[in-house]
């Protein structure tokens, strides 16, 4: 009884999850409402701006127009306190080149006009994404009902993250490989600016045989890196390369705190393993889901089903991932929620929807407090029900 209550779910009606809904866009909403009201000139209760990270990007921005080494460390913490020095020492930028167009027009803004333009611009998209995704679902509920209850959406907006744009990169390309495939291309290149999350994506491509969607990708992400070297000049790159590695090292020594992340990685650091085994982990954790999608691509056409899976794994291979990266998530939960809802939901299925889409909101908390890293097992538990769906499609 007890196993069936989890495997199935049929306690889990379409009327419940309403309510659930309805009553996380309630607590989301409130969230947000009490941060800005409780706020003094932009700095929270805890001493932080609004929008925590997004003084980096646009510390960026303005060092641009004043002809600044965006990857000197010291450059740029000494050009982000003029404006702010925060409680937990300063906000790095680990970006690479390419990224730096989209900085350039931040400079051009105040900080909060240039938060509140930044948040506008990625979250039009990631809507316009997500509703194309709710629509080939099927509709199961209302689009603002369930963007406004998918706990990743007020923390990508209390960060001022990138994971808006990315995941919208990332899911709208999907989605257009099999109608407009060099767009789907074009927006897979701009989602480089966080290469991380794209790394099963050339492997899929490659063995469904989109050359034109290759061919976009390649293009547009060399446009990109040109852009990024007439801003910053061509020694950029060798300087973000460096940079990296001290992105390595922080994150090996956690000064990003392994709580705040989602990867198998920074889940073992959390248990106290060592940096050898946890990488050594995340390895194995990369290669089997790398070589699940390969040969479920092996002699497949491309297809959304193969899509969903593709972005239910990005963030299990890559040891960099935070829990404002599962904005991502909506769209194999979209597909999956749509599949369940048309043929029936099969064993977990429910279960890794719910779960997936509330881990926004408690992996963290429940990780800062008690030191159990919750993220991986759901995430592994959301793939492997979205590629055994897509299979069977």
């Amino acid at each position: 009884m007890g196993a069936r209550f989890l495997r199935r779910m049929d306690w889990l009606g379409a009327a419940r999850a309403l309510g659930y809904l309805r009553l996380l866009a309630l607590l989301n909403a409130a969230m947000l409402i009490v941060l800005v009201a409780t706020s003094h000139r932009g700095i929270d209760r805890n001493g932080f701006l609004l929008g925590s990270d997004f003084i980096s990007f646009w510390t960026v921005g303005r060092m641009l127009h004043a002809g600044g080494a965006v990857y000197d460390t010291a450059a740029h913490i000494a050009a982000q306190r003029t404006y702010y020095a925060p409680p937990g020492g300063y906000t790095a930028f680990f970006y690479p080149p390419s990224f730096l167009p989209l900085c350039w027009p931040l400079g051009l803004l105040g900080y909060f006009p240039a938060l509140a333009a930044w948040l506008l611009a990625t979250g039009a998209c990631y809507v316009a994404s997500v509703r194309a995704w709710w629509r080939e679902a099927g509709r199961p509920a209302p689009a603002w009902l369930l963007l406004a209850a998918f706990p990743a959406v007020p923390i990508v907006v209390t960060h001022g993250q990138t994971a808006f744009l990315v995941a919208a990169l990332l899911g709208g390309g999907v989605l257009l490989v099999r109608s407009r495939p060099m767009l789907a291309g074009v927006l897979f290149g701009l989602a480089t600016i966080k290469p991380q999350f794209g790394v099963l994506l050339p492997l899929v491509l490659l063995l469904t045989g989109q050359w034109r969607t290759i061919l976009g990708a390649a293009v547009s992400a060399l446009v990109l890196c040109a852009l990024g070297a007439v801003l910053s000049g061509a020694e950029a790159w060798p300087q973000w390369l460096a940079a990296s590695t001290r992105a390595q090292e922080a994150m090996t020594q956690g000064a990003v705190n392994h709580a705040k992340m989602i990867s198998p990685f920074a889940a073992l650091k959390l248990l106290g393993a060592a940096t050898t085994v946890a990488y050594a982990v995340q390895g194995a954790v990369s290669l089997a889901v790398a070589a699940m999608l390969g040969r479920a691509a092996w002699r497949r056409g491309w297809s959304q089903a193969l899509g969903a899976a593709v972005l239910a794994g990005a963030p299990l291979a890559t040891p960099f991932a935070l829990d404002y990266d599962m904005a991502v998530l909506a769209f194999p939960l979209l597909w999956l929620t749509g599949q369940g809802l048309r043929t029936g939901f099969a064993d977990w299925e429910k279960l890794a929807v719910l779960l997936a889409f509330a881990a926004p909101a408690f992996a963290r908390p429940l990780a800062l407090a008690t030191g159990v890293p919750i993220a991986p097992p759901i995430l592994m538990l959301l793939f492997a029900v979205t590629l055994r769906r897509s299979l069977r499609g």
